[in-house]
């Protein structure tokens, strides 16, 4: 039985089906082959996993991102970045920096933030001598900490399947995605003063104030949304309804950026990548149903139990595994199938299950943009024209200094758990 469900969806992954199919198509053989249960149950599992209250957020949060991205607010805050790093060494990677970090606290899509920056900052970047490959691998992998910083719809889903406070995710996100991005920036400047490359803009003042009084409408999005939910005023689902509403009002009432049919549209766009979300859910929730009656986590805790490994060993292989399974899959599906079996291991040895969520999504969000699967680098192909491998190459200095930021996540809780530890 846990070669069915083991086997079987690594033979279709590596066939390229559909993660939908592969977890339908292991939970239909296990059952048919093995573990005979009435059809009812496969019901009410498929139906019961969608019907936790916190999965509300991802359609609310879905529609929020899609009317601000549809509201023209890019150029906006792409302009105010550019505004404020000047003459920085670097600036032109800052502001691909700066931009991918506020659009995916606004949007909560890896994939259209590399969209959005990749069109709008690739020609500056090449222009100032940086290297097409470094431009592309640079904009691929900015993008990844969308998935870290709140509102994150990794996070509700670990939160949902771990049954861990998604308020205190969102807030524990914040530390965690300002590190990653600060050590890029870090990164990115000394890369900039050593190979010469040049300046995208001048620093003034009067530009910086035009630029954020053009900008301050999309900025209060986060900045509502997080401290709403901080402040304990509404909850993660009820955050994403005020964040629709507030969307609305910006795009429909104050800066006059969208209409009732990009309204429309945009609704029928988040119902579409609602739907891609929750049937995954739905048919992972099945999956992870099966291996909890054949008590696979319990097989698991008990093995590794009988390693006696220390917490940072265990810890070390955790985030082994999980850079491994992030490069095949995307982080939906290895959320809702590896967070209840490795949320029982973590607990045992006393690591928060809070900060375990931090460090589980940033290690999926590296997988975004790393071979041989991350969508980030095929979103960036088709956006930059550029071929595979060079993107690929490209990347890689980025996906180190990832690395070693979700080192010093792992291994120092303080960075994920200070902010919640206030709430």
């Amino acid at each position: 039985m846990t070669l069915t469900l083991a086997l079987l969806p690594a033979g279709l992954l590596l066939l390229g089906a559909p993660i939908v199919l592969v977890f339908l198509t292991a939970a239909a053989a296990a059952i048919a082959l093995v573990l005979p249960v009435p059809g009812i149950v496969v019901q009410q599992t498929l139906f019961g996993t969608l019907s936790t209250y916190a999965l509300l957020a991802v359609p609310f949060f879905l529609f929020a991102g899609e009317l601000m991205r549809r509201g023209g607010i890019a150029d906006r805050l792409v302009e105010f970045v550019q505004a404020a790093v000047g003459r920085v060494p670097g600036s032109g990677g800052l502001t691909v920096l700066g931009s991918g970090t506020i659009l995916g606290a606004i949007s909560g899509s890896s994939p259209a933030t590399v969209a959005v920056i990749g069109k709008a900052l690739y020609p500056s970047l090449v222009r100032t001598q940086w290297k097409p490959r470094a431009a592309a691998g640079l904009i691929a992998s900015s993008a990844s900490i969308a998935i870290v910083i709140p509102p994150s719809i990794a996070m509700i889903l670990y939160g949902a399947a771990a049954q861990a406070s998604i308020a205190k995710l969102f807030v524990a996100g914040v530390l965690p995605g300002l590190f990653i991005a600060a050590l890029m920036a870090v990164v990115v400047v000394a890369m900039a003063v050593f190979r010469g490359w040049g300046e995208v803009a001048t620093f003034s003042w009067p530009r910086l104030g035009r630029a954020f009084v053009a900008a301050i409408g999309p900025l209060g999005m986060p900045v509502f949304v997080l401290g709403g939910v901080g402040f304990g005023w509404f909850s993660p689902t009820e955050a994403g309804g005020f964040a629709c509403v507030y969307a609305l009002v910006l795009g429909l009432l104050i800066d006059r950026s969208l209409n009732w049919q990009t309204v429309l549209d945009a609704a029928a766009e988040a119902a579409i990548l609602s739907a891609q979300v929750l049937v995954i859910v739905a048919a992972a929730g099945l999956y992870a149903y099966l291996l909890t009656t054949l008590q696979v986590p319990q097989a698991i805790t008990g093995w590794v139990g009988g390693l006696a490994l220390p917490a940072w060993g265990l810890l070390l292989s955790i985030n082994a595994l999980l850079l491994g399974i992030g490069c095949l899959l995307d982080p939906t599906s290895a959320i809702l199938v590896l967070t209840p079996l490795l949320v029982p291991l973590v607990t045992a040895l006393g690591v928060d299950p809070i900060h375990f969520g931090i460090i589980m999504t940033v290690n999926l969000s590296i997988g975004m943009f790393t071979p041989p699967f991350g969508l980030n680098v095929f979103v960036a192909q088709s956006v930059l024209d550029l071929p595979l491998k060079e993107i690929f190459a490209g990347v890689l200095p980025f996906a180190l200094i990832q690395i070693a930021a979700l080192a010093v996540i792992t291994y120092w809780p303080p960075l994920s758990l200070a902010l919640p530890s206030m709430m």
